[in-house]
């Protein structure tokens, strides 16, 4: 089943988060009775908000406002050339994600804030000081990529992809080649290196004197979290969402696990969940959580 993109009429969005820099996106007003709330779609690392764009349109169908954008970097809301440019993963969290909770909270200041976020854009909320603002949380394979974390048998592929040959080539070139290689979205060098010197504790990426009011961040937002992870998924382990979610100490989370045979498929991995083959399964389910805070897979439920 597919939904057309044309059910709604999005609007494009400029907002300055409080550096400086414009980001760019799209607002999808909701089109069927009364509003639900209003959700905010974080992408995955190297990943264009389009890719999301067809399961905004689904939301606003059903009763939400939706705001998707691009971090700093990438697609729209990328400068003109990232060569030496110093945008950081922990920038995409306390700066752009910021500035698009309030955006939110301004457009609706009463409507119940919901966030959907996928891969690193499940964990970066915690880094905002608006995370408080938020009613609700839905992550889908949320972790930080720490390397031991990756799927067993495809671990050595992924270290040698990602903490090999990305710092070497972000070295040379000034920011990592992504789109070039078929690697997803070209990313700026402190994204890259972020992520490419990853340690267990994700605080030590941050200098040493933030780190304790990283770490508060993150345990004072208690928005409940239901943290979905797919069988298949060889970044998005079970051990990488646990250690994400970990940080959220002031949060009821709730981690399960499904997989491609719950939706009759051999395979989904990191991304195929929000794939609109999806609309009548995935999709479907995720409303029970984002409007009743209900959730639709209790037998899949870890620990």
């Amino acid at each position: 089943m597919s939904i057309a993109v044309s059910v709604v009429e999005l609007r494009p969005i400029e907002l300055a988060c409080h550096d400086g820099v414009t980001l760019r996106g799209h607002i999808w007003p909701h089109v069927r009775g009364d509003k639900s709330g209003t959700v905010i779609v974080n992408p995955a690392t190297g990943v264009l908000a389009r890719f999301y764009h067809r399961y905004a349109t689904f939301l606003a169908g059903r009763g939400f406002d939706v705001i998707t954008y691009d971090y700093r970097g990438i697609g729209a809301s990328r400068l003109a050339s990232l060569r030496h440019c110093g945008h950081r993963w922990r920038d995409w969290g306390e700066r752009d994600f910021e500035a698009v909770l309030r955006l939110a909270k301004r457009l609706d200041p009463a409507a119940p804030l919901m966030v959907v976020g996928h891969s690193i854009g499940g964990f970066l909320p915690g880094l905002a000081e608006s995370a408080p603002a938020i009613a609700r949380m839905l992550t889908v394979g949320a972790q930080y990529a720490f390397w031991r974390d990756y799927a067993a048998d495809r671990r050595l592929r992924l270290f040698l992809k990602w903490h090999v040959a990305m710092p070497v080539l972000t070295a040379l070139l000034g920011y990592f080649p992504g789109k070039r290689l078929g690697w997803l979205e070209d990313l700026p060098a402190g994204v890259a290196n972020e992520w490419s010197f990853r340690s267990a504790r994700m605080e030590l990426s941050h200098p040493e004197a933030e780190r304790e009011n990283v770490l508060r961040r993150l345990a004072s937002v208690s928005a409940p979290i239901l943290a979905v992870g797919v069988g298949d998924d060889e970044i998005g382990t079970p051990q990488a969402i646990t250690r994400a979610l970990g940080y959220y100490s002031g949060a009821t989370t709730t981690q399960v696990l499904l997989s491609p045979s719950d939706f009759d498929k051999r395979e989904i991995g990191h991304f195929g969940l929000f794939h609109d083959r999806h609309t009548s399964d995935f999709w479907l389910d995720t409303l029970l959580w984002l409007r009743d805070g209900i959730n639709p897979w209790p037998g899949k439920v870890l620990g």
